[in-house]
């Protein structure tokens, strides 16, 4: 059995972890908006849920240009969320409960509010306030265009002329200036930032756009044309380590350097990359020098299909063993559509045009969708790895895809013209009762409205009802650290077309039939099965269940 107690430092190799978006999990103060102390009121349910650690997203002050991803001080709490008392009450608490915290961690950029950026401003072109960010003059007569085609990820330029002229990187929201790796005070500030942390008890930290910190800054910056601007096609056309700013090879120096700064401590720290890069080129940031882990986006991002996701577990567990990693599992995380939904999208929908549409073009049938994703959570938790959980996913929420345009906080769709809804449909506030202005949320409205039919998905409904997803999570998650052995699979060869088949070890075997028609149930007991069924020996359609 693996030993996950704090004195294991390699805890994290087959952890599960739940991602907490603070802004949207509970509401002590009664603003509408999530805080640290609802957090630390709300723990008992993540032990009680059964996993391993917490990761929190971003908690740090900011004006919300990017759901708190731009970032004003890398080392406070944003006063509406609490104070540093409150961030240390938290971990605290979390540790009493045997729960790890993990925090993340935005080293690409800061906002345009941090103090370094409004120093560059203040400061003269070519000033060492200027290099700790990426400015430079404009191309045309007057300098009035940008200095290269870069595009942004949320659409438009990814350049904002300053007041006196000269432009400045943003990759992601004008308000999102990006950061020069190359300047010695952005790498000193940083490990003084893990430390900050470390030193408060935090146990890792997930890394935020990992892959784009080092940029090809050499003069004259180059257009990327014809290969992108963004997005993992972009890397594709272009030779390993090479595009401008995405995934270059130099930014593995940099996670060199912090892997001393988490060795420094006992136990060490750890960290997981958010790299969206192909798989062998993601393995290189969980290299036993560099970070632990890094998150396997090609699992989230199959489609409900046996070969496919057989190629993509396949890979994983290869890719990750070749450097001594293990492999990450994710289903749902604060930037993609919930699966419950998103399973249930026919082959090649454009989730962006389906939530534009408020989810009506195709119409998801919701049950379906909740039997899909629950037999997917029993495959995902089965696999050799670690899972990562997404707040909400426990109670089977579905992305609320009919948002009000009027309500809408995503800066996606204001940069891309409003032909993007954005995000906003996974991130609205978890229901806990049946009752209230928010379920519980909090004592009042919460700061995205939450649909009627929230009630019956909430934790006091499900808790304690047979056959709930809570209840099935709870079961599975508790199973689940009885059962691990080792980190290896071995999948049936004889399993039938559209089923995954493979034991983990001599008390374990996980059987998903992911067709539209009953299939043979292999002998053995059924230890769970993410749905009911009257085991006359066969296995429904779209069901998982893991035997002894």
């Amino acid at each position: 059995m693996a030993d996950h107690s704090s004195k294991d430092p390699d805890w994290w190799r087959q952890a599960v972890v739940y991602q907490v978006y603070p802004r949207s999990f509970a509401d002590a103060d009664g603003d509408g908006l999530g805080d640290l102390k609802g957090i630390t009121r709300r723990l008992d349910h993540l032990a009680a849920l059964g996993v391993d650690a917490l990761w929190l997203s971003p908690f740090y002050p900011s004006e919300l240009a990017d759901g708190g991803y731009d970032v004003a001080d890398h080392r406070d709490v944003d006063p509406r969320l609490g104070t540093l008392d409150d961030f240390d009450a938290l971990v605290a608490q979390a540790h009493r409960l045997g729960l790890k915290v993990l925090v993340d961690i935005v080293p690409n950029h800061t906002s345009h509010l941090h103090s370094w950026f409004q120093e560059a401003l203040r400061s003269a072109p070519g000033s060492p306030a200027r290099d700790r960010y990426v400015f430079r003059p404009g191309r045309g007569e007057h300098g009035e265009d940008p200095p290269t085609d870069w595009q942004s990820v949320f659409g438009g330029s990814a350049w904002k002329r300053a007041p006196d002229g000269e432009w400045y990187l943003h990759l992601f929201a004008p308000e999102q200036p990006d950061l020069n790796w190359d300047n010695e005070d952005v790498r000193t500030g940083f490990r003084a930032t893990l430390r900050f942390w470390a030193d408060r008890g935090v146990d890792g930290f997930r890394i935020d756009v990992a892959h784009g910190l080092a940029k090809d800054l050499t003069e004259p910056l180059r257009d990327v044309g014809g290969i992108g601007s963004t997005g993992e096609e972009a890397l594709l056309r272009v030779p390993p380590g090479s595009h401008p700013y995405w995934d270059r090879d130099e930014v593995h120096e940099i996670y060199r350097d912090w892997r001393k700064v988490f060795d420094a401590y006992r136990p060490r720290r750890t960290a997981v990359a958010e790299a969206w890069v192909p798989g062998t080129r993601r393995a290189l940031y969980a290299r036993p020098d560099e970070l632990d882990q890094a998150f396997n986006f090609e699992h989230l991002q199959a489609g409900w299909d046996a070969d496919e996701l057989r190629r993509v577990i396949t890979d994983s567990l290869a890719t990750a063993r070749a450097v001594g990693a293990s492999a990450t599992w994710v289903l749902s995380n604060h930037d993609v559509v919930r699966h419950a939904s998103r399973l249930m999208l026919p082959p090649g929908t454009d989730p962006g045009a389906w939530l534009l549409s408020g989810g009506s073009a195709p119409a998801v049938d919701g049950p379906a969708g909740l039997c899909r994703a629950r037999a997917a959570t029993l495959l995902m938790l089965a696999l050799p790895g670690s899972s990562y959980l997404y707040q909400g996913e426990e109670l089977g929420l579905p992305e609320v895809a009919d948002l009000p345009v009027e309500v809408l906080q995503d800066p996606v769709w204001e940069q891309t013209g409003r032909v993007r809804k954005g995000r906003d449909g996974c991130r609205v506030p978890l229901p806990w009762t049946t009752t209230g202005p928010s379920y519980g949320f909090g004592p009042g409205a919460a700061w995205l409205p939450q649909p009627p039919w929230f009630a019956s998905y909430s934790v006091e409904a499900q808790t304690g009802t047979e056959g709930s997803t809570l209840e099935l999570y709870r079961t599975a998650l508790q199973l689940r650290r009885g059962l691990l052995e080792g980190e290896t699979l071995t999948w049936t060869q004889d399993a039938p077309a559209g089923v995954l088949d493979f034991t983990r070890s001599a008390a374990w075997r996980c059987v998903a039939n992911l067709t539209a028609t009953p299939v043979p149930l292999p002998p053995g007991e059924i230890l769970l099965s993410s749905a009911p069924f009257d085991r006359a020996g066969t296995l429904p359609p779209d069901t998982t269940v893991w035997l002894a």
